[in-house]
């Protein structure tokens, strides 16, 4: 249960850890464990609200500093992506309990920025009036999936998209997560102040209230797209509540995220030089050491 003992963090994610199955074992993944790499890369007090198994060992694959709050559950929220010819299938073996707002010990309500990002539809909707006035970015790809009988991952609609994106400062989505639906791109648009469709190497489309406008992406050679679009969020809502202008934060993520597709895991994440790169080129003036 909560308690008094936890700070205000500076950045406060929200959603399932994945326990990912892979052919070289199990992997931690979601969107809260690439997004706590990302925020803490940028010097950030970042904290998580999840729910996995007691003493997941996995929960260790985080940042150093990251004060996690894991609701008990039988089970850690477990994926297998299975290749063939037709691609990706993606399985839901396990999924860790619902997340509910009475979960937040108090002092995370004051959280300077929030991140609400599901994977397996476990992210309850009443969390975007838990905040006051603080900025909600949503990244809602676990809204907009479904497990069926046999573990198969599925397509289904988002009944809450009125009610998340209307209280949301800032929605980052792919194309991928609406390919079952594109005309869910323009539905979203008009319901979110601030919406951004990304579209990998093509760039991605950033709707204010509705009107569209497009930018370019940073042209990378890639080693792994996992991740890239996680950092790529974060690095947007950090970078907006900075700078208060969408085209300079658009700056800031546009090159995290290419910079993270030549790396692979966790080491996708900024580094300090990128940090530093990135803001130069949004144009902020970095203040150089004081010499002794």
């Amino acid at each position: 249960m909560p308690d008094a003992s936890h700070s205000v963090p500076d950045y406060l994610l929200i959603g399932h850890v994945a326990h990912d199955i892979t052919p070289e074992g199990p992997r931690l993944g979601g969107t809260v464990s690439y997004g706590a790499h990302t925020a803490a890369a940028f010097g950030l007090r970042v904290a998580i609200l999840t729910s996995t198994r007691p003493d997941e060992p996995l929960l260790r694959d985080l940042p150093p500093g990251v004060e996690v709050v894991s609701v008990p559950a039988e089970h850690t929220t477990t994926f297998e992506n299975r290749y063939g010819p037709d691609g990706r299938t993606q399985y839901l073996h396990h999924r860790a309990l619902t997340l509910t707002p009475d979960m937040l010990p108090p002092a995370w309500h004051q959280a300077r920025l929030v991140h609400l990002a599901p994977i397996a539809y476990e992210v309850a909707p009443a969390f975007v009036t838990a905040f006051g006035d603080h900025p909600i970015c949503v990244t809602p790809q676990g809204f907009m999936r479904q497990r069926e009988p046999d573990g198969l991952v599925t397509a289904t609609p988002w009944s809450s998209a009125q009610q998340v994106l209307s209280h949301a400062a800032l929605t980052v989505l792919s194309e991928e997560d609406i390919r079952h639906a594109p005309q869910l791109e323009r539905v979203f648009a008009e319901m979110g102040s601030l919406v951004v469709v990304t579209r990998a190497e093509r760039g991605g489309t950033i709707y204010r209230d509705g009107t569209p406008s497009d930018y370019a992406a940073v042209p990378v050679t890639q080693v792994s797209p996992t991740g890239a679009g996680d950092v790529f969020a974060v690095a947007l809502h950090i970078a907006l509540h900075e700078l208060g202008d969408m085209d300079r934060a658009i700056a800031v993520a546009s090159y995290l995220g290419a910079q993270s597709v030549t790396r692979a895991g966790f080491a996708s994440a900024p580094t300090a030089e990128e940090i530093a790169e990135a803001w130069r080129r949004a144009g902020v003036p970095l203040v150089e050491p004081a010499e002794d």
